[in-house]
């Protein structure tokens, strides 16, 4: 058995990730809060919720917490305790919160003894609308214990911010709450982080989400959850047992570990099928001059990538990876394989016009959704996102400048190589487009629509969607991660699933790369883009994955480890 507990603040998505944590079998719910039938608002949220569970979960609705839970052995996810409380306060009287001691022993006692998998959502005290009245200190008092006793008796402990689980895991110091024991008011969290035991790797795996439906809306995407943080832990804990110094392999270390979280699964496994998705598209500001190299060349390379002639294919190769080409807006005819996706040919002048139609745009980010599921659906493991389109380095600076909020000749760049007459022109179509955008910067399909490009907004849907499927991507160049900041809109969380495979010229890049908090694998002044910098860092990251898995310990190879003093 495990026993888990959520914490949240108000709309944190406490109940979401609890419903990940607990799986997808016969599953028993427990409804705790009355039934809300005066209350319209809250009769649609509990509908909301129902809607969520799958149809083999049986739900039951009750206060009698200590007799569910000394029934069966079933999964079991209780939701939530706030409304628990109060539902038993409004019993009891809350002018004699006395009264509740046994209910709050009886609690802690039938969770400590649950012989299956439990997982109880709870408000965290700090972050929850607490009235300042009599009734709500009350309250917050009775909640802070019961928070504070449950963690202290719990196998993990969980605090859900923005969507995003924060595992609390810290050891018990000296004089932590034991079990049984009263706390201070208001104490949830920081009672929760002093366990008194260390959690071991989660027993309940993360729900594997299905792929998109293509009759949903494209821009709907599910709560992400990160890659887990307790295997992780646990990649941590066996670089330590390594025939090497502690941290001797620097980031490759981090590396190793980021992946083992990926695929919940200590050691990790070697990748099988690494996938290459290049995203072609040509953009209409490239006709004001902003390109050394003339727009029907991105039709040109697109069969060129097709044929196995390109840079990217070469590189794929020697990474032993894969390459797929999709043309998305090339303004030219390409094979009918290369253009099943296509949205449109080019896309506007973001200088003057939108890129594209509202309707398009959410036609391209369904697109990049689907590849996404089509290549993980097929056995992609790992997938690397790449760009091939002229132009296409003047809406990407364009992005990251009115997302990180730049000024526009901060984030120009010299692309494929223009001179400095070309870079006055593209700075000045950086200029009108980043004006364009402002006004959209809070609305990812809004801005995508004015002044990106069909193709990055299917980019943009491929990454997201690759982080619901929970399959890590390594990013290119500065296209792929101004793509990569939209995504992240999105679907908050996504760029927890993504590293950065190299560093670009391109001043936008870092920028965007810092506005993701990704720290590039290589800085090899690589600007071709196609995935070529990612491709160059696959086997960085085969590396870290063999280091895990395949190196000795200090106990199989009876090699010394560090001595105690």
């Amino acid at each position: 058995m495990a026993l888990t507990l959520v914490l949240g603040g108000v709309r944190s998505g406490k109940s979401a990730r609890a419903e990940q944590l607990i799986g997808t079998g016969p599953v028993r719910y427990i409804a705790t809060a009355p039934r809300p039938d005066g209350d319209p608002d809250l009769v649609a949220r509990v509908a909301a919720h129902r809607e969520r569970r799958p149809a083999s979960w049986a739900t039951v609705e009750t206060q009698d917490l200590r007799s569910v839970l000394s029934e069966g052995s079933a999964p079991t996810l209780v939701d939530d305790l706030g409304g628990w409380l109060a539902a038993r306060l409004d019993a009891v009287g809350w002018d004699t919160p006395e009264k509740m001691t046994t209910e709050l022993d009886g609690l802690v006692a039938a969770a400590a003894a649950y012989p299956g998998d439990l997982v109880l959502v709870s408000p965290e005290v700090g972050l929850s609308v607490v009235p300042a009245t009599h009734a709500g200190r009350v309250f917050q008092d009775l909640l802070g214990t019961v928070n504070a006793r449950l963690a202290a008796i719990a196998d993990r402990a969980e605090l859900v911010v923005a969507g995003i689980p924060v595992p609390l895991t810290s050891p018990a110091p000296d004089g932590a709450p034991v079990p049984g024991s009263a706390v201070p008011a208001a104490a949830g969290v920081a009672a929760a982080a002093n366990l008194t035991k260390t959690p071991a790797t989660p027993a309940l795996p993360p729900v594997e989400l299905p792929p998109f439906d293509p009759g949903a809306d494209p821009l709907a995407f599910p709560q992400l959850s990160p890659p887990d943080p307790f295997v992780g832990r646990e990649a941590r804990d066996r670089q330590l047992e390594l025939t090497k110094p502690a941290g001797s392999l620097g980031r490759i270390e981090h590396l190793g570990e980021w992946i083992t979280a990926c695929q919940g699964v200590c050691p990790p496994k070697q990748f099988e099928r690494a996938r290459i998705v290049v995203f072609a598209g040509d953009h209409g500001v490239a006709a004001g001059g902003v390109s050394a190299y003339p727009p029907e060349v991105t039709a040109q390379m697109v069969a060129n990538i097709a044929a196995g002639g390109a840079a990217i294919n070469v590189l794929a190769a020697q990474a032993g990876a894969t390459v797929r080409v999709e043309d998305i807006a090339v303004a030219g005819d390409t094979r009918e394989d290369l253009s099943r996706n296509k949205i449109r040919r080019s896309s506007g002048d973001i200088a003057v016009n939108d890129a594209m139609s509202d309707e398009e745009t959410i036609a391209a980010i369904a697109a990049g959704r689907r590849i996404a599921d089509e290549e993980v659906d097929s056995g992609a493991d790992l997938l690397v996102l790449g760009d091939m389109g002229i132009g296409n380095t003047t809406p990407a600076a364009v992005l990251v400048g009115a997302l990180t909020d730049t000024e526009p000749v901060l984030v120009v760049g010299r692309g494929t190589g223009i001179d400095d007459n070309a870079w006055m022109r593209k700075a000045a179509a950086i200029r009108d487009g980043m004006y364009r955008a402002r006004p959209h910067t809070g609305n990812p399909k809004a801005v995508l629509r004015t002044v990106a490009g069909a193709d990055l907004a299917a980019m943009a849907g491929f990454l997201a969607q690759a982080a619901v499927r929970r399959t890590p991507v390594i990013l290119d160049g500065v296209v792929v991660t101004a793509a990569a900041l939209v995504a992240n809109d999105l679907a908050p969380g996504a760029a927890s699933w993504w590293t950065a495979g190299h560093l670009s010229p391109e001043p936008a890049h870092a920028l965007a790369l810092r506005r993701l908090d990704l720290e590039p694998l290589l800085d090899l002044g690589l600007r071709l883009g196609e995935g070529s910098g990612a491709a160059l860092a696959l086997p960085l990251v085969r590396s870290a994955v063999a280091v895990l898995g395949e190196m000795a310990t200090f106990d199989s190879a009876g090699v010394s480890g560090k001595s105690a003093d």
